[in-house]
């Protein structure tokens, strides 16, 4: 903005904080996602759930999750979880290449439309904000890019992909 145009921008209270998990299907490009107020293995646990009943094992026998190296990914509780659903398996994306994290696009546009310049002075409205578009304004359909200079990026993305598409096809 111009100097001294600068629009005010309200903040939802007194330092309160949501947080967004979402899982991206790359076959659909749909979004499944949780919010919750703090950001602990609970909420990706939850986000785990929802994938493992939204996809049902009569259907999918496995169901690969990939996640970037944030703390609640790794947290024991989590690998607790996934011991116990043996068909749901995770990839761990590179640590130098965040911006191949197809989920970052959808996580983008949520923070464009929403969250940066939002003027809600109630944080459940913004909560509210975020949920209707994430329902109204998906799929996010990703499309393989140059994203980072290892070639090996792209094509585990493809390959993830592909197999999912030809799930779902079956």
């Amino acid at each position: 903005m111009p100097k001294g145009s600068q629009r005010e921008v309200m903040t939802p209270g007194q330092n309160q904080t949501h947080y967004l998990a979402g899982a991206l299907d790359l076959a659909t490009g749909m979004l499944l996602h949780g919010v919750g107020p703090r950001n602990t293995n609970a909420l990706f646990r939850d986000l785990l759930g929802r994938l493992d009943a939204g996809y049902p094992a009569e259907r999918l026998t496995q169901l690969s999750v990939v996640v970037d190296h944030d703390q609640s990914h790794q947290a024991k509780a989590v690998e607790q979880w996934l011991t116990a659903h043996p068909r749901v398996t995770w990839l761990l994306l590179p640590t130098d290449c965040p911006r191949a994290n197809p989920i970052e696009r959808a996580f983008g546009d949520v923070h464009d439309c929403c969250t940066r310049h939002h003027r809600r002075k109630r944080l459940p409205d913004l909560v509210a904000d975020v949920e209707a578009h994430v329902h109204l304004n998906g799929p996010w359909l990703y499309k393989i890019a140059d994203l980072d200079d290892d070639p090996a990026v792209p094509a585990a993305v493809e390959t993830i992909t592909a197999e999912e598409q030809a799930k779902v096809a079956a």
